[in-house]
């Protein structure tokens, strides 16, 4: 699969890639269209392509630029700075070198965790903040909602589970190896209403990345600085962001948890929830693209 030709605008064209050194890192980037400028930051364990069938509906109207967070993808691996606020600077730097001063950042997953970190560090910049399925560090990251027990079963990744085996050092990418494709697709599809939007293709393009040398490591770094992201994250906390955000859900993950999360720590907050699973841009492309055209479109430029 050449991941150059599968990302395109409306037009069919394929995106403008390329690499930007900022924050002591490289990253590697995809943008299109024209107008004011969206960023959009994938979750784990995904890369800059989890937009692809998003990405037409908007360039459009704005210009669309998603990164591959440090780490994954075709960014450089550094050993650290794999925090929130750490990867928001990366974001924020990037933006810069690319010419643009306020911009719209849109994140799901652990891209709204980086989201809102870009958003609460750069607060002069950002314009509007899309969050989209995700617990934000320092807002009960740890328990979660309150009946989860009682509501999940126990290999639902709503009980957060996964946090205890991903921040253990060396043993989870000692375990997986070689079962990548095996234990993310079942990882993914599980979090899915409809687990066929989620193709073979697209999950073997995050198994390249992640059989690189620190392919692995580098999602489980983000994990593993949870507890450091809470801190920072409480801190900001302090003072609500100010600029609009939009809590997006879907109906069969985490419902209305993004909006009850997002109305801490933000003044002017709405929400949708979308009858789909956690991965909306895959399984609801169109209907997701709407509601931030929706939203952007409430503020003109």
């Amino acid at each position: 699969m050449n991941v150059k030709e599968a990302m395109k605008d409306h037009n069919g064209k394929p995106m403008k890639h390329g690499k930007e050194d900022v924050n002591g890192v490289r990253l590697h980037y995809a943008i299109a269209g024209s107008g004011p400028l969206v960023v959009l930051l994938h979750g784990v364990p995904k890369t800059m392509y989890f937009w692809r069938r998003v990405i037409p509906y908007l360039t459009p109207h704005y210009t669309v630029l998603t990164p591959d967070i440090r780490g994954f993808g075709d960014s450089e691996r550094p050993d650290k700075g794999y925090d929130t606020q750490t990867i928001a600077e990366d974001i924020a730097q990037l933006v810069t070198a690319l010419g643009y001063d306020k911009f719209r950042v849109v994140g799901e997953d652990w891209g709204a965790a980086f989201a809102y970190a870009v958003a609460a560090f750069n607060r002069d910049r950002v314009i509007q903040l899309v969050y989209e399925e995700m617990m934000l560090p320092g807002l009960g990251w740890e328990d979660g909602p309150a009946d989860r027990v009682k509501r999940f079963k126990r290999w639902d990744t709503r009980n957060l589970w996964h946090l205890n085996f991903f921040s253990l050092p060396g043993y989870p990418e000692m375990l997986l190896a070689g079962k990548e494709k095996e234990f993310w697709g079942t990882w993914m599809r599980s979090e899915m209403y409809d687990p066929s939007a989620l193709s073979d293709d697209e999950l073997d393009e995050y198994v390249r990345w992640m059989k690189t040398p620190c392919g692995m490591r580098t999602i489980f770094e983000v994990y593993r600085e949870s507890e450091t992201d809470a801190e920072q994250n409480k801190k900001q906390f302090e003072k609500k962001l100010e600029m609009p955000v939009l809590a997006v859900a879907g109906k069969h993950f985490f419902e209305d948890e993004a909006l009850s999360q997002m109305r801490q720590v933000a003044e002017n907050v709405r929400g949708v929830i979308l009858d789909c699973g956690h991965n909306l841009p895959l399984e609801l492309p169109e209907e997701v693209a709407n509601e931030y055209l929706k939203f952007f479109n409430e503020i003109k430029d």
